[in-house]
């Protein structure tokens, strides 16, 4: 069950199609709403998309985990990850549509 994969153009062409404002524009449109997540989440600040989902920043500590390959014990550093949790509204739509 492999699907295409949306890209920012294809984002920009539905907008463009759906709302009638230039490529252009519509692709300014897509890059300022992804440059205003990005924005959002470096200052560490939790991104809530109301009926899609939240986007959070979580620091993860320090810790002693394991080379997969030799089994060898391997430090792995202190660093920040991005979560993503989708709403009940999306998980809902998207189990619906796997039926």
């Amino acid at each position: 069950m492999a699907g295409k994969t949306v890209t920012r153009a294809d984002l920009s062409e539905a907008l463009h199609e759906e709302i009638g404002l230039s490529r252009q524009e519509c692709a300014g449109l897509v890059e300022r709403v992804l440059d205003m997540i990005v924005e959002t989440l470096e200052r560490g600040e939790t991104v809530k998309l109301s009926g899609f989902g939240v986007f959070q920043v979580r620091d993860k500590r320090a810790r002693m985990g394991r080379n997969p390959k030799t089994g060898e014990p391997a430090a792995i550093v202190p660093r920040r990850v991005i979560s993503f949790r989708a709403s009940q509204l999306m998980k809902a739509k998207v189990d619906g549509a796997g039926s």
